[in-house]
């Protein structure tokens, strides 16, 4: 069986797109949630989950939908994302309450998991593995891009325009995008894979997760009382539930069989680390600029910039490199240094200078650049054809549960030592109503936070190292391979 490459690079142009839409409304929403609680009167618990509501339905979602689209197409299931995704950003600016945002972003997080559960399935459908990252080096430009453009934009819509016009900016680049998408990529060729769908085990992934983020986002501010501990310990049953359905049918909608290849596990491993490690700190630093150091939306919408931009101008670089080496040694080279940013973060304080948090971001943006890509390639090149959008889904799940994840445990440490309504306070993102006791508080339950990532950041370092070398066929030796994957 051989295989059309040649609408490769218009594959990487509807993807990045989808990409780059993702990128600027997770960055401007980050820095419109101090000003969003304020407008709408919701409280910490309801804005956290603005940001989480949207990742857990991609996360939950992401296995089901990279599933369906192995089976029907991955094409059309992209599509229809778009246009989910943009609906969800348009009722998202509608809303007038807490709960009503929360809901629509749920909206939005179905029309994301449509998009990143077949992005990088459609990327390795057209892409021979010696050429793999590269393309994820450019698609992973969109992320630096969305995170450099973000801020300016969102600063200047959020003061100028309000914060409902974060989301209604995704409007006229969603309708777009689906236009795009429908005529560039009419008549690409797809593998498609024809089995039943696990709807139990994607069921209990869900309440799994939920019940997970529920037990730790209640405990912010309160501790853990007897309910929470309850919901924990319920999650972790639901896991266990999870686990042992997935062995016993037919098509799992997790596809333990994967984790076999060891380039696959520890790249997939260091994945979910990365994530837990890393993904709470823009979240952390956004509230640190505003609640603890004062500046503006605007002022620390610009001196985020070094991260993202770092990151955009180092991915293709890190794709490029694994083409030639494999991902080993870029991507663990890439989390040491983000290990070293971390150390740096840990140590600001309420008087530390910009620089120092620049350093900091901009080291973390260089370690970014040069973990993404190449651990992207190697977990497609160990996946085999057919089974791309399974495969993909099972990274991304991974990825997107230690991001969640990530942000309530941060949220949860760095407020542990101050009262309920000093939390508030601090995330309403005025120093002017924090007193110095409270901002120190929070400086050192950050400092915690960035100590226990960097512990995370060190044990996915030696995931990505010990993964091996992986397979980096070039385009005419993989035109003509299928490498079908056995029973579960």
């Amino acid at each position: 069986m051989s295989f059309n490459y040649s609408r490769r690079w218009t594959v990487v142009s509807v993807t990045t797109l989808g990409t780059l839409m993702s990128a600027i409304d997770s960055t401007i929403v980050i820095l419109g949630i101090p000003l969003i609680m304020q407008s709408i009167h919701a409280n910490l618990i309801e804005m956290a989950w603005v940001i989480m509501g949207y990742i857990l339905m991609s996360t939950s979602l992401v296995l089901a939908i990279g599933r369906i689209g192995d089976n029907y197409g991955r094409i059309k299931v992209y599509e229809m994302g778009f246009l989910v995704f943009t609906l969800g950003s348009a009722l998202s600016g509608l809303s007038f309450n807490g709960a009503e945002l929360v809901t629509f972003r749920f909206v939005q997080g179905i029309g994301g998991a449509m998009m990143i559960g077949n992005s990088w399935a459609l990327i390795s459908e057209a892409f021979p593995e010696n050429e793999r990252g590269k393309a994820f080096g450019i698609n992973s430009i969109a992320w630096g891009v969305g995170g450099v453009v973000a801020p300016i934009i969102g600063g200047v819509i959020i003061t100028y325009l309000g914060w409902r016009y974060i989301f209604y900016v995704n409007v006229p680049i969603g309708l777009f995008a689906v236009l795009w998408a429908r005529f560039r990529l009419k008549g690409f060729v797809e593998v498609k894979k024809k089995e039943t769908f696990d709807i139990l085990g994607a069921a209990l992934f869900t309440i799994f997760i939920s019940l997970l983020l529920i037990a730790i986002t209640m405990s912010i501010g309160v501790g853990w009382d007897f309910l929470n501990s309850a919901i924990l310990f319920a999650s972790f049953l639901v896991l266990f539930t999870f686990f042992f359905v997935e062995t016993k049918v037919n098509s799992p909608v997790f596809k333990f069989n994967l984790f076999k290849n060891r380039v696959y596990f520890a790249s997939t491993g260091a994945s979910f680390l990365q994530s837990l490690a890393m993904f709470a700190i823009m979240f952390l630093v956004i509230f640190y600029l505003e609640g603890v150091k004062g500046y503006s939306i605007i002022e620390s919408s610009i001196l985020l910039i070094p991260m993202p931009l770092l990151s955009s101008v180092l991915a293709p670089v890190g794709g490029a490199i694994s083409d030639k080496v494999g991902a080993r040694i870029p991507a663990t080279i890439g989390i040491i240094i983000q290990a070293f940013a971390l150390y740096i973060l840990s140590g600001l304080t309420v008087l530390s200078p910009y620089f120092l948090i620049a350093a900091g971001l901009g080291i973390m943006g260089v370690g970014s650049g040069l973990f993404f890509s190449p651990n992207a390639s190697a977990v497609m090149s160990s996946t085999p054809r057919g089974y791309y959008g399974v495969g993909s889904g099972m990274m991304t799940t991974l990825r997107n549960t230690g991001q969640v994840i990530s942000i309530a445990l941060a949220l949860l440490i760095a407020s542990w030592a101050m009262p309920q309504s000093a939390v508030f306070a601090l995330f309403l993102g005025s120093s002017v109503n924090i007193n110095r006791s409270v901002m120190l508080s929070y400086v050192k339950g950050m400092d915690y936070a960035f100590r226990l990532s960097i512990m995370l950041a060190v044990l996915a370092a030696v995931a990505s190292f010990i993964r091996g070398k992986e397979n980096r066929r070039s385009l005419e030796v993989e035109a003509k391979s299928v490498n079908p994957l056995g029973k579960t």
